[in-house]
């Protein structure tokens, strides 16, 4: 689909088990929301032998592009690359979506907070999807299924919940909503990263473009 809502899909990519659960995630919420949503995976764009700025600035050129974002929160200690994503996403106000779903408690939140520094709390435009990984994995393998039909119905399950979210933060009303401050506000982000990073962006209709497209598409006024 031409009009598809594309997601930036943040979180770990170090294992196989990262790779493969972040594809089938991604796989999903395409074929869930009937393609109205299409993730853009990091790993699929980055090579192993790339180093420092360069997997920087092509992560950050995709968190700015995104319409969305989807940021897996899992782990005692939040992924650092991940957060700073976040925090991008957030200084540009795009339409974000926290995952965990580590059963585990972490953070610095009462019992009924989020399971996680509260640095990374309380932002607009921003829905929480918090399961018990485990329970909703023993509930989804009830039977004893074949594991492809446990892993089918735990991830339609997810996906389901997640495009939800996406609706949800995506129907909430843009901070600002005059093209002109957001197009200020993305020449800022072009230009705060440093390191080359307008050079490695290298074209000039880079940012209207995102303004247009996401105009367009009713994510900014």
């Amino acid at each position: 689909m031409s009009d598809a809502l594309s997601i930036y899909f943040a979180g770990d990519l170090f294992d196989h088990k990262d790779l493969i659960g972040n594809a089938l995630l991604a796989a999903h919420i395409e074929q869930e929301s009937s393609g109205r949503y299409k993730c853009l995976l990091p790993q699929d764009f980055e090579q192993g032998s790339n180093r420092k700025e360069h997997i920087r600035d092509q992560d950050l050129k995709m968190v700015m592009e995104a319409d969305l974002g989807l940021f897996n929160f899992d782990g005692a200690d939040l992924d650092s690359g991940t957060v700073v994503e976040f925090v991008v996403a957030k200084q540009l106000d795009i339409p974000s979506v926290i995952l965990r779903s580590d059963f585990r408690n972490a953070g610095d939140q009462d019992a009924k907070g989020d399971k996680w520094n509260l640095m990374c709390s309380f932002y607009p435009r921003t829905e929480v999807v918090s399961i018990n990984g485990m329970e909703w994995y023993q509930q989804a393998r009830e039977g004893h299924l074949p594991v492809d039909e446990t892993i089918k119905s735990l991830y339609r399950r997810l996906a389901s919940e997640l495009i939800i979210a996406f609706d949800k933060a995506r129907s909430g009303a843009p901070l600002a909503r005059e093209p002109e401050f957001m197009e200020r506000l993305y020449q800022w982000a072009m230009t705060f990263p440093g390191a080359g990073f307008e050079e490695f962006i290298g074209n000039k209709n880079w940012v209207a473009d995102i303004i247009e497209n996401k105009k367009r598409k009713g994510l900014i006024g």
